[in-house]
């Protein structure tokens, strides 16, 4: 079971305010206006099941929503949109009567669930807002009563360096500060909580690695990896991410998944292309500029910016030069110059890190606009932009980012944080650039991710990259015209064709300097129902690169609308122009909405029915091999160590923090607490109350006394780096006690309804912790006793609150 510390460990953060805000970092969860005297929904129970296949991942989700008023209410349920989920299955349970899901056009769907709604009737309705979150609507949630809803999407899913990666969204990214401002969120399960993974691979799988929930997956009979996690109550505050690492050796290789339901239809495809090709180092030394966001809507994302920058500055190397740029309404250069790779040069870069807050507007193209100058044209330049994208101050309109980005020739990499952050505007910026990026959560393993980025910008590149297919008549694909791919790099490409056949697959490059070509056979089949789903995917790429078209300027706006509006309809996926309107088949009746998605999901669960162990994306060129060479992979700890000096900074970065929270009055013990667990984050351990030896480190994860375990002992196998690296990922993210979750009451005099209580059993006595917000005020309190006799601190956060059980906290029972 997931140790819950984490949780803890990010609510006492943020009361204390160690991170920059509380309020940015939501999570997904019921939404209530905050003028409401309603009581609030009750989230009863959240169930995901998640089948990832050799490329693509589905998702189910299916949550309970109980009503405690003596009257119906509406349930409004929020969620992070995945970057490429397409949304194809909504179903509402209510009471005997089911509801299913068919998409139509935003404004149709609109009418239809207010009209529906207006006249006391069951429905329900899923909307996309952009890049932001996925809205679900649900009338009526009865009078002490309840409905079941469930969702369905799928996502295609890249390997990188030999590493697979799943995302389940949870956390709010704290992009739109008009819904925060308006809604009230209620994230928390009160009941039952789990999330399985089936994960099917052709490839053998080494290990596996979940970093906030825990534990592995195991090997099944059929030879697939079963994960599962179950728990009584949850917060719906921190994504699922999930590991997977495909053994070294394998070869460089061309997979496709394809669907063709007859003759007389168009066949769908999903090319999967593993490069191998013998890619070196870059030689001499490389200039490195990191373009950092500090506006407000970093609030709760600060953190994990500055320990990755802090990490990618560690692997440089002696004769390499770097600059950090920071942004917000405006950019500044922190270092004004290129400054060398010294220790000292180091210091002071990590110093001024250290100061940076987060806050004001996001004008990225600043950002972006001071990083690019000064490059030098005789030497390798990189620019690492580290953002969530939200653009509001200064120049805004993406077709300039375009043009900056298209102007000069230079290596970009991109960390894009969190979720509902604004992935179209990185899109663009890579596809004017020829450079990539990578979305990371705050439940990443940080060192992974830099360790990933690091070969993309410390390893030659292809350049000039083009794909080619003769032999079948293609349409509709993917820019075929790639331009750069990056070690490590899979590239997944959609399209049509019109009828099956051999055909001919050709990936002509510049590798240094020199034209190189890559080419194999393969066969398109003439009919193929294994997998219809593939439809919905292909619709969705189709989707992207017209709203990341619009913006660069290549697509008018109205006709962008029609051509998402026109695709979402006929393919079933949710888009910014449609949405998925629930009901019965007599409401569909009396709209006249052609039930198109009713055929497509039988289909696809006949599919599925019939073609249980079908395995997604394989191999089509084992016969006739594309690449002579082994794709990349991070075996061997290819990476690279970080030098123990940088390490000892690190640590010294922990003295730091503490020292400037004793100048803040009612913040310096909070921040003596985190300068202790940045501590701990070095040395791979963190701090425990314990009723008998007061505090003591512990491992991380284990809760067994530091030297009996180490749980840092799977971070370091996992991403092959050593103990001590391992040991410094993510500090101050957990705190070591083992909360028990206490459902909220029904009602709280003084305060809303909502309220979430953790207990920390210390092994003799339990501690409170209180977290409640109303409708006023809000207000937390911690305690925490020393040897459970000598009070260390009694922390309240928050407005005054005259009620009793507000001014309660610290020892509760023995």
């Amino acid at each position: 079971m997931k140790n819950k510390t984490n949780s803890l460990g990010r609510s006492l953060l943020l009361g204390f305010g160690l991170l920059a805000s509380a309020a940015a970092s939501q999570a997904a969860g019921l939404l209530t206006p905050v003028s409401s005297s309603d009581q609030l929904l009750d989230l009863r129970s959240h169930h995901v099941r998640v089948v990832i296949n050799n490329g693509f991942a589905r998702t189910e989700v299916e949550q309970v929503f109980s009503n405690p008023n003596a009257y119906e209410l509406e349930a409004i349920y929020s969620a992070p949109v995945p970057e490429a989920g397409a949304l194809s299955e909504l179903t509402i349970h209510a009471g005997e009567r089911v509801l299913n899901g068919e998409v139509v056009a935003k404004s149709e769907a609109d009418r239809i669930y207010q009209e529906e709604k207006s006249q006391g009737n069951e429905v329900g309705k899923a909307d996309k807002n952009s890049y932001q979150n996925y809205e679900f609507s649900v009338y009526p949630v009865p009078a002490q009563g309840e409905v079941r809803m469930s969702y369905v999407y799928y996502e295609p899913l890249k390997i990188d360096t030999g590493v697979g990666r799943y995302t389940y969204p949870l956390e709010e990214g704290g992009t739109d500060d008009g819904a925060t401002s308006f809604w009230t969120m209620n994230d928390v399960v009160s009941s039952d909580f789990s999330v399985e993974v089936v994960l099917k691979s052709a490839y053998p799988v080494t290990r596996t690695r979940v970093p906030e929930y825990g534990g592995v997956a195991q090997k099944q009979e059929d030879g697939t990896l079963l994960y599962r996690y179950e728990s009584q109550g949850e917060l719906l505050d921190q994504d699922f991410v999930f590991y997977y690492m495909l053994e070294e050796n394998l070869p460089g290789r061309l997979e496709m998944l394809t669907y063709r339901e007859s003759e007389d239809k168009p066949g769908s495809f999903m090319m999967v292309m593993t490069p191998g090709v013998d890619l070196k180092p870059l030689e001499g030394g490389a200039d490195y500029v990191f373009a950092l966001d500090v506006s407000g809507s970093m609030k709760g994302k600060l953190h994990t910016l500055t320990t990755g920058v802090k990490k990618a500055i560690g692997q440089l190397k002696p004769e390499d030069r770097f600059r950090i740029v920071a942004f917000s309404d405006s950019a500044y250069d922190l270092n004004r110059e290129w400054v060398n790779v010294t220790e000292a040069n180091v210091r002071e870069s990590l110093h001024r890190l250290d100061q940076l807050a987060s806050g004001g507007g996001t004008n990225v193209y600043a950002g972006v606009s001071l990083a690019m100058d000064r490059l030098d044209s005789d030497r390798v330049a990189t620019l690492i932009l580290v953002t969530d994208g939200v653009t509001n101050r200064g120049i805004v309109d993406p077709k300039e980012f375009y043009k900056v980005m298209h102007r000069q020739d230079f290596r970009f990499y991109g960390f894009l944080l969190g979720n509902s952050s604004n992935w179209p505007l990185m899109q663009l910026m890579c596809d004017a650039s020829g450079g990539s990026y990578r979305a990371v959560s705050n439940s990443d393993d940080i060192i992974g991710e830099v360790l990933i980025a690091k070969n993309k910008i410390a390893y030659e590149s292809l350049r000039q990259a083009e794909l080619s297919i003769k032999g079948v008549n293609t349409y509709d694909v993917g820019d075929f015209k790639i331009g750069k791919i990056h070690f490590g790099d899979q590239l997944v490409l959609f399209g049509r064709y019109e009828e099956g056949g051999p055909a001919k697959v050709t990936l002509k490059a510049r590798v240094n300097g020199q034209d190189q070509t890559y080419s194999t056979e393969i066969d398109f089949p003439e009919i193929d129902r294994a997998h219809p789903e593939l439809e919905r995917m292909w619709a969705l790429d189709q989707v992207r690169k017209i709203e990341v078209n619009k913006m660069a300027g290549f697509v008018e706006e109205s006709e962008a609308k029609v051509a998402i509006r026109d695709i979402g309809v006929a393919y079933q996926i949710v888009t910014d122009e449609t949405s998925m309107i629930a009901l019965d088949d007599d409401g569909f009746s009396r709209h006249g909405v052609e039930r198109r998605n009713l055929e497509r999901v039988a289909r696809e669960q006949q599919a599925r029915q019939h073609s249980p162990a079908s395995n997604g994306a394989q191999r089509v060129d084992a016969s006739a091999p594309m690449y002579q060479r082994k794709a990349p992979s991070l075996g061997g700890g290819g990476a690279g160590a970080i030098e123990h000096w940088f390490l000892g900074l690190i640590l010294a970065g922990g003295a730091v923090l503490a020292i400037r929270g004793r100048k803040k009055g009612s913040q310096s013990k909070a921040f003596l607490l985190v300068g202790a667990l940045t501590a701990g984050a070095v040395t791979g351990d963190r701090l425990e109350a314990s009723g008998v030896d007061g505090f003591r480190w512990t491992d991380r994860d284990t809760r067994l006394p530091a030297g009996e375990s180490s749980i840092d002992q799977s971070i370091a196998n996992f991403w092959e780096v050593s103990e001590e690296e391992a040991r410094e990922d993510a500090p101050a993210r957990r705190l070591s006690a083992t909360p028990r979750y206490v459902p909220p009451p029904v009602s709280h005099p003084g305060c809303s309804p909502s309220r979430v209580v953790y207990e920390i059993e210390d092994g003799r006595d339990t501690h409170r912790v209180d977290q409640r917000r109303d409708r006023k005020n809000s207000r937390g309190h911690f305690g925490l006793n020393l040897f459970n006799a000598i009070s260390v601190f009694d922390f309240v956060w928050g407005e005054e609150s005259r009620s009793e059980s507000d001014s309660y906290s610290g020892k509760v029972k023995r």
